[in-house]
């Protein structure tokens, strides 16, 4: 692949459908140790994002584990 003098790069066919980029698809490129990194934009929040800090407990994971364990 070479970047066009628009600064364009053309991903290639087999790339595109095994990652789904369709036409239109909005991507994020974020700078990473040696190149570049180019994903599909989401909206949705990842999973564990989603649910991280939901439970709040005042105990430790030892204390929480007792505590579950009855003891």
């Amino acid at each position: 692949m070479k970047i066009s003098e628009r600064g364009q790069i053309t991903i290639p066919k087999r790339l595109r459908e095994r990652f789904g980029f369709r036409p239109d698809v909005e991507v994020e490129i974020t700078p990473i140790d040696g190149g570049l990194l180019i994903r599909k934009q989401t909206n949705s929040e990842h999973p564990v994002d989603q649910v991280h800090g939901i439970i709040n407990r005042r105990l430790s994971t030892d204390e929480y584990i007792e505590e579950i364990r009855g003891r």
